[in-house]
């Protein structure tokens, strides 16, 4: 049966069974609240004004994840490209963003602190997160809550970690897979009186499924938690590592549909060392007029890569220590009147170093960049609630954010060699400014509203403001000739309305979303960085789940979006106007079907479908990548004896597809290539 066939049936009798979501949609009676986190209080999804997806515990041991990709795409408006190994790039209401700053544009956290320092970010920073062994993992789509501050432009992500509980015991599991894969997860919980604790540990090795392009990483959380009654302390310790062979893009028209090319990696050399450790401790109480929480917390990261994208292949070395402070008061005025308010602090001190050992041209042998930079980051804010009406909610929050940098160039400055002469030419690609400070000062402001239709369904909508200050690296790691990078901070204006129903076999949202982004930093032609850009944002997203029998639910999220160039955009080696045309790495459909069949009280399948749209791979629009449909197969089975066993196949109809795919001027097309079908089997216990 060829594959088109087999995928024809599959999505056939994906969308029989849809054909029941209309009988259901009647049924009445609201299903459990889900609890999120975004205002640090807990808060049901019904009371928020804003799009937010929630990835259960169940869909993660379901998935049981190499890569957090997997779980990710499985969100509406969320597309993300896996790069080699635990690499990757994503979008939220965006296209896929690349450059030094457009990690700056989402805020990933783990139990709400922030994995960078403010303006220290990395675009492959989330796998510095124990998503593997998760509680539950939130996304929140478009400009973050007033809560969130910095960063959150696009959207934000938060990896929560399992709830402590008193119980004693624990579990173990064993997955294996194609190209030497392995991975060991444990994990413990114990209680004693008021004391609860709590560790979670994993392990994974991949030899890599193209040459030379494995990995090692290991994760740990240690957590403690004390409960009085009126006072609660929980405290969590994090530790990353990884240890990873990198392999570079295939380049070459469609070079991921040739066999003899796919295993090729064109960068043997590279690779990866990154290592990161968070401390924070909640603590949080009771008063006769509201509720206080205080989170002090500590960063710490290392990471050294050889940057096998640039010529010469130069090494890059980057940390930085982080100190910081969360807090909250809330507190009732009236029964229609809450207020939230409180300041957060962060002191960070960063470094990066760039060397080459061998040199040609404008890049020299030796130091290229070695720097350090201070920053330190205040920022107050406040919510109000109002019940306006037994129906309507009202929320408006504004955040001030202060941000400083302080910048010491330990080598000379300008455009030089290592020791002060001049490249022969037009000189040194890099430019190491003088020692400087830079402070920006901005604001987050938001307006939300809930209209309750009855127990089961709201409308909502949010209007809101948000902004992405400059990272360091836009700031002071210069190119060419420019000596000082005059840079402003991003901003996003939105606008969101959307319906959501919850019923007993049914629950749906449906939103639309409307974005203006302005001063976007980018590369000139000259490769300055400069500021002033503009684009456009706009999407309609849609997630369901429905439970068409007791054995039987199916779950489909969509998105279509738009993501323009507007205006001032010239980026380097782009040589005609942009204005109106879509951003590069930006489909415009994007959907993820699952159908959910538990056999019996021992097995259960999970089959996904998942559909990457076309996209352009240029920002002229003059290159595309087709997209792709991928489908996934799982099973699991548990013995009633504490032991299961699982499978899953991914790619199981053996697509040849691209993780990502971009066009470069210098090289033409270039390919992440995804992986061909692959067999996953996992043994485990509870204890």
């Amino acid at each position: 049966m060829s594959q088109k066939i087999r995928y024809t049936a599959l999505s056939s009798a994906i969308l029989l069974a849809a054909t029941h979501v209309g009988q259901l949609a009647a049924q009445e009676g609201a299903e459990e609240t889900v609890i999120v986190s975004i205002d640090r209080q807990g808060t049901g999804v019904e009371d928020i004004p804003a799009s937010v997806h929630v990835i259960d515990a169940d869909t993660l041991e379901t998935f049981r994840h190499v890569h957090i990709g997997e779980i990710l795409n499985t969100v509406p408006g969320v597309v993300f490209n896996r790069g080699n190994g635990q690499e990757s790039l994503m979008g939220i209401r965006s296209p896929v963003l690349t450059g030094a700053g457009s990690c700056g544009a989402f805020q990933t956290s783990q139990d709400g602190i922030p994995l960078r320092g403010v303006g220290f970010c990395n675009v492959n920073q989330l796998f510095e997160a124990n998503s593997e062994q998760a509680g539950t993992v939130e996304i929140v789509r478009g400009p973050g809550s007033v809560m969130f501050g910095i960063n959150a432009l696009h959207g934000a992500i938060n990896v929560i970690s399992p709830t402590l509980t008193g119980d004693r015991g624990g579990t173990v599991s064993v997955d294996a897979g194609p190209h030497g894969y392995g991975r060991l997860n444990f994990g413990y919980n114990a209680g004693q009186g008021e004391h609860n604790f709590g560790i979670q540990l994993n392990s994974a090795v991949d030899g890599g499924y193209k040459d030379a392009s494995g990995f090692d990483q290991q994760k740990v959380n240690l957590a403690h938690s004390f409960d009085s009654g009126n006072i609660r302390i929980s405290t969590v310790f994090s530790a990353t590592n990884l240890d990873q062979e990198t392999a570079g893009y295939l380049v070459g028209f469609e070079a991921y549909k040739i066999d003899a090319l796919k295993k090729v990696n064109p960068n043997p050399e590279a690779f990866r060392f990154a290592q990161g450790r968070r401390l924070h401790t909640r603590i949080e109480g009771d008063t006769d007029a509201g509720t206080w929480m205080v989170t002090p917390y500590y960063r710490d990261t290392d990471m050294k890569f050889l940057m096998h994208f640039l010529p010469g292949t130069p090494l890059e070395e980057n940390g930085h220590e982080s100190f910081g402070i969360q807090s909250l008061y809330a507190f009732d005025l009236s029964d229609t009147l809450s207020w939230t308010i409180g300041f957060d602090l962060e002191s960070t001190d960063g470094y990066l170093r760039q060397t080459q050992s061998g040199g040609f041209g404008p890049f020299p042998p030796g130091k290229q960049y070695d720097y350090q930079v201070d920053a330190q980051m205040w920022s107050p804010y406040a919510v109000v609630n109002i019940q306006s009406t037994e129906r309507d909610q009202i929320s408006f929050g504004i955040r001030i954010e202060d941000l400083e940098y302080d910048y010491d160039n330990l080598m000379i400055d300008g455009n030089t060699r290592e020791d002060g002469t001049a490249c022969p030419g037009a000189g040194c690609r890099y430019s190491r400014p003088s020692d400087r400070s830079d402070s920006f000062e901005n604001y987050t402001a938001q307006l939300g509203w809930v209209h309750d239709l009855d127990m089961g369904s709201q409308y909502f909508g949010n209007l809101s403001a948000a902004f992405r200050a400059p990272q360091a690296t836009e700031l002071y790691r210069l190119q060419a000739s420019q000596t000082v990078s005059e840079l402003g901070s991003e901003n996003v204006e939105s606008i969101e309305f959307g319906y959501r129903a919850n019923r007993d076999r049914l629950s749906y949202s449906l939103s639309a979303y409307f974005m203006n982004k302005n001063g976007v930093i980018f590369q000139d032609s000259s490769r300055n960085n400069v500021s002033g850009g503009e684009t456009s944002h706009r999407g309609l997203e849609f997630d369901t789940r429905v439970s068409l029998s007791d054995a039987l639910s199916l779950n489909v999220v969509a998105s279509y979006a738009r993501h323009t160039y507007e205006a001032n955009i010239a980026p380097r080696g782009v040589t005609i106007l942009l204005d109106g045309k879509d951003m590069d790495t930006a489909p415009k459909f994007t959907s993820n079907v699952q159908l959910d069949w538990r056999i019996n009280t021992a097995s259960s399948i999970n089959v996904e479908l998942v559909h990457m749209g076309s996209y352009y791979t240029d920002e002229s629009n003059l290159h595309k990548y087709d997209g792709h449909d991928v489908v996934n197969f799982r099973y699991r089975y548990n013995s009633g004896n504490a032991w299961y066993v699982a499978a899953r196949v991914l790619n199981i109809l053996d697509v040849d597809y691209a993780e990502r795919a971009d066009f470069s001027g210098f090289a033409g097309d270039r390919y992440f290539v995804g992986e061909p079908a692959s067999v996953y089997f996992t043994i485990g216990t509870e204890f």
